[in-house]
């Protein structure tokens, strides 16, 4: 077979020439056609992009905002802390210096009721040491006089007494 190009006719005589001319127009037809789609589908990639970018850029200025409330509640949670530590701490000074003065109240109570005891012991010692001697002297004297008077010596008294009444009426 020989190569038909060579062999001196004319390039557009042959079948070849014009297969190639058919297939360069198909290109650019077909092409065109396949670089819009390419570019329609380019394009809306891009338009998603974009798209995605600027919820991307809607979300951060959403967080940025989140962030910034949650710093604004941050500090003022520990303002309201350092608030409720202070309360605290004059409360429980003021509670310490109530308990205190209650524990003083109540111990002088004590000491004034401990005082009141020890005088109503002593008192009641004091009485019941008097009952006790009254009852010693009462049964001592009750055994001097037993012993040292007795229907005798009462009479002799009796009659010693009489004797001494008109010296006693005198004086």
């Amino acid at each position: 077979m020989e190569y038909q190009a060579l062999s001196g006719e004319a390039f557009y005589l042959h079948g070849a020439f014009w297969v190639f001319i058919a297939v360069v127009i198909f290109a650019l037809v077909a092409g065109r056609q396949i670089a819009r789609a390419i570019a329609a589908l380019l394009d809306a990639r891009t338009a998603s992009v974009s798209a995605a970018l600027a919820e991307a850029a809607a979300l951060k200025a959403e967080a940025e905002a989140m962030l910034a409330d949650a710093k604004a509640r941050q500090a003022q949670a520990e303002a309201d802390a350092k608030a409720i530590l202070e309360t605290a701490h004059v409360e429980a000074a003021s509670l310490a210096a109530a308990l205190a003065a209650e524990a003083e109240a109540s111990a002088k109570r004590r000491e004034h009721m401990a005082i009141e005891r020890i005088a109503a012991a002593e008192a009641s010692a004091l009485a019941e040491i008097r009952a006790t001697a009254i009852d010693v002297a009462t049964a001592a004297s009750t055994a001097v006089l037993a012993e040292n008077f007795g229907p005798q010596a009462d009479a002799a008294m009796i009659d010693k007494a009489i004797a001494a009444a008109p010296a006693a009426l005198r004086s």
